[in-house]
This record gives C-alpha cells, structure tokens and sequence, in this order.
C-alpha cells in the first residue's frame, strides 16, 4: 500500500467533506481551490484578479504543507472560470507568477457556476515536491 498523507493545513479554509492536500509518494494533488481566506470568508467578491491572487495563495500555502518550494513545484493546473471575461484576470496573474520561473502546463475551462455565487474562478493543481 502506497503512503498517502491527507491534510488540511491551517494556513487554509476548513474545507466540507474533502482534504486540500493529498500527497502519495512525490506526487500531491491539490483540490480545487476557489478564493477563500484562511478565516473562510471570500476574498475579491467581484474582482476576478483579486480572486485568482488569493487562489494562488491558496496553491502556495497547500504545496508548502508538504514541504514543497511552492508554485515553482507545480506541473499542472486546471482552471475554470464562470465567464470567458474572467481569462484576463487568470492570464495577468499567472504571467507575473511565472515571469521568471517555468509554468506547468494548464488547461482552463469556461463553467456556469462554482461552489458558490461569489467565486469566478477555481484551480485544481498537480505538484511534485521532493
């Protein structure tokens, strides 16, 4: 049986009914994250960019849990979006996250609606850490 860590680390949002963060051997799965604070109150309501900056903070926080570097250990992300408008806000975010490192690969999806009305934007990530 392999070793699988599940964890929900408190520099995150108590999720329902699932974990953040599950890391079996070198690979960890991130569950989606949607920009949610550790407090659990949404950050950006109407502002897709501050949105997707609180997401990547999220993505940091659940990769560095593991005892990863952070966004600089991930190898791909999904990202939906609940309008094809918000994919700007995704763009400009990302290429200044990644201007100096190499991205993983990505794939973004245009979606009716997320967990909640307040959110426009959700990513799900793929890291390896050593």
């Amino acid at each position: 049986m392999p070793d699988i860590q599940r964890l929900n680390p408190d520099t995150m949002s108590e999720p329902a009914g699932y974990m953040h963060v599950v890391k079996t051997g070198n690979t960890v799965y991130i569950a989606g994250q949607i920009s949610t604070a550790p407090d659990g109150s949404v950050v950006g309501k109407g502002d897709a960019e501050a949105q997707v900056r609180q997401i990547w903070r999220n993505i940091e926080a659940a990769i560095k849990s593991v005892g990863g570097n952070g966004i600089s250990n991930l190898v791909k992300t999904t990202t939906y979006v609940t309008d094809i408008a918000h994919a700007g806000a995704v763009r400009k975010v990302r290429n200044e996250l990644f201007s100096s490192i190499q991205p993983p690969t990505s794939t973004l999806l245009v979606v009716s609606e997320l967990a909640g009305p307040d959110y426009v934007a959700e990513i799900e990530a793929i890291a390896v850490v050593d």
